[in-house]
């Protein structure tokens, strides 16, 4: 491991500063708190700051060296937390009931601000970075946001990066892959309404869980016999609501849930899916079918070739050839990250945060962000840009 000893010395400053994120959380469009300490720590190293983009998203930029520029990069950290009760135990749990810092985001969030006081002091490179503190990232799109309002047009960048904990990775490994990373996320409700009436008297009725029922069955299809083995598609009702008395059939029931896929054919597919069953069980059922799917639809995330191997060497400098887990297979999560990729070359790579047999997941009441990876996170970060952004000789 090749932390850079710089920010070694910051260990215990960034550690403070993760863990007051964390007692802290701030849901997505709302985190005025943690963009304001962002703000002003970029301020006070010297950092031109932008804010409002999305609301409450920060831009930092900085200039290396004088002389040739080489152009300019973008790394981008995410701010958001989740609508979760903590259940960690730790001492800077939550303080604010119903919000959780359960994915990891107040520690993206920390090796950024690393790698920008290191890189605002070195300033060992030439060029131009622009740090992207995103907000809303779990489940509003917030980069998809920020990309629609300007980001790129007023932060031109030839580069892209962005940076994820990964549980399943061993403190020490750094994963990296070419093509698509993250899944396409998309989310759905669909309302059936039946005719409700006494529970003793079904005949009279037209029972709207047993048609969400069907339904929910009948979904499993998609994915079994309508995708490609080869290829991969996920269908998951996550949710379904109805009724409020044990004697009574409600009018209505509401199923919500989700769907993802790698390649844009197989969303469609799924999407088409969805609607084309939804709609014929309930007609069939004497019921009706209303489907809608949520307009916060993330796209794969997807990495382009050159950049993933150009990040991909800067990890192994950072944590050694072996700990590089290359062309790691994609997982089923989705990333609103994808749409700065569209738009922009660039790679996202999982930094190992446990590795054990039975980690902890992103998303679970228990999860807390491992502070023992933060430099190595940072130093991730500042290789990067002395790299990519290397002074001539």
């Amino acid at each position: 491991m090749r932390v850079e000893p710089r920010i070694a010395a910051f260990h215990d400053e960034m550690t403070a500063w993760r863990r007051d994120l964390h007692a802290h959380p701030e849901l997505g469009f709302e985190e005025h708190r943690t963009s304001a300490l962002v703000a002003e720590k970029l301020a006070d190293w010297g950092l031109e700051v932008h804010r409002g983009l999305a609301g409450t998203g920060v831009v930092g930029t900085l200039e290396g060296a004088s002389g040739k520029s080489n152009g300019a990069i973008a790394l981008r950290a995410d701010m958001d937390a989740l609508p979760m009760t903590e259940q960690s135990g730790v001492p800077h749990a939550s303080t604010s009931p119903g919000k959780m810092h359960g994915c990891g985001h107040d520690g993206h969030t920390t090796m950024l601000l690393g790698a920008a006081k290191y890189l605002s002091e070195t300033k060992r490179f030439a060029g131009r970075v622009h740090f992207i503190f995103q907000p809303a990232e779990e489940m509003f799109a917030g980069g998809g946001r920020m990309v629609e309002e300007g980001l790129f047009e007023l932060f031109p960048s030839d580069q892209v990066y962005g940076m994820h904990n990964a549980p399943q990775f061993k403190v020490g490994e750094i994963g990296v892959r070419v093509g698509p990373i993250l899944a396409s996320a998309d989310s759905f409700e669909i309302v059936i309404t039946g005719r409700g009436g006494h529970g003793a008297y079904p005949h009279h009725t037209v029972d709207p869980i047993l048609v969400g029922a069907q339904v929910i069955t009948a979904l499993q299809s998609l994915v079994a016999r309508e995708v490609d083995p080869l290829d991969s598609g996920v269908v998951s009702v996550t949710r379904m609501h109805a009724g409020s008395a044990d004697n009574v059939i409600a009018p209505t029931a509401v199923l919500g849930g989700t769907v993802r896929a790698f390649k844009p054919e197989t969303r469609r597919r799924l999407i088409d899916g969805v609607h084309r069953i939804a709609n014929a069980i309930a007609e069939g059922l004497r019921a009706r079918a209303s489907v809608r799917f949520s307009d916060a639809v993330y796209p794969p995330t997807i990495a382009t070739e050159e950049e993933a191997r150009h990040a991909a060497r800067i990890a192994a400098e950072v944590v050694g050839a072996d700990g590089v887990v290359w062309d790691h297979p994609p997982a089923m999560g989705g990333e609103d990250f994808a749409f700065m990729l569209q738009k922009v070359p660039g790679a996202f790579v999982m930094l190992g945060q446990d590795g054990s047999d039975d980690p902890i997941q992103c998303h679970d009441a228990r999860y807390d962000f491992n502070d023992a990876i933060l430099p190595i996170g940072a130093t991730f970060w500042a290789r990067l840009v002395e790299r990519t952004l290397a002074p001539a000789t």
